[in-house]
């Protein structure tokens, strides 16, 4: 646990670094585009200052149960979809017991999906927890978090009220059994699905997809940037 908590808080540092930068060469874009992208600065210092509470503040009894299934094949999938065409459409049962359906949202919000490969897994654990520090990102986009996995609800509630209290809908894509991130194109041999994000506007149109490395957790500036994209739209 030591030795994730230091990993992460490198990778945060690195990243901050790297958005420090960024910032002083865009100096002369002006006010605005600082004032922006100061607020992304600040979310990614307070990763690296509490990142430490919350891997810490997670319970005895989560750190007990994450299993560590060790390095995976990065990418195991070929999509089905690309930016620019109609995210398909969906209706999944959720952890606070409520059928979403992603057609719920079109008009009214913008729409980040958030497939990660399984409960109590080290990466999944860290990833969902750390977007309650970056709420204010989505909200200033008008976009809402889906957050979807190939487990059933039982597994969900339980690794999730193990996590603690997250601000987005969690929702199960267990049967018909990766249904969903098969329709996307992430569903992978071994019935994981595949660690990424679909980026998709009021108009229920895709405007980005990032898949990564599913030994990895995503780069929160590039979800910066996709967000403000869409919110331009």
């Amino acid at each position: 646990m030591i030795c994730e908590i230091h990993s992460m808080a490198c990778y945060v540092r690195d990243k901050t670094i790297e958005l420090v930068l960024f910032l002083i060469y865009n100096l002369l874009e002006g006010a605005r585009f600082m004032r922006d992208y100061l607020k992304w600065a600040f979310a990614m210092i307070c990763c690296l200052f509490f990142m430490g509470g919350v891997v810490s503040a997670q319970s005895e009894e989560l750190q007990k149960n994450i299993y560590n299934p060790g390095n995976l094949k990065p990418r195991d999938s070929i999509l089905k979809v690309k930016a620019g065409q109609p995210a398909p459409d969906f209706t999944l049962p959720s952890v606070s017991g409520k059928k979403i359906s992603l057609s719920d949202y079109r008009g009214n919000r913008n729409v980040v999906l958030s497939f990660v490969p399984a409960a109590f897994t080290p990466v999944c654990s860290d990833q969902w927890p750390g977007y309650n520090i970056v709420q204010d990102m989505f909200d200033e986009s008008d976009a809402i978090l889906l957050g979807i996995t190939v487990d059933n609800i039982p597994t969900l509630h339980a690794w999730t009220r193990q996590m603690g209290k997250l601000w987005f809908e969690v929702l199960s894509d267990f049967w018909p059994h990766g249904s969903v991130a098969d329709k996307y194109g992430v569903l992978r041999s071994d019935g994981l699905s595949e660690r990424a994000l679909f980026f998709i506007d009021k108009e229920g149109v895709i405007s980005a997809i990032m898949v990564m490395n599913i030994n990895h957790r995503p780069d929160l500036e590039a979800c910066a940037v996709e967000l403000k994209k869409m919110n331009k739209k």
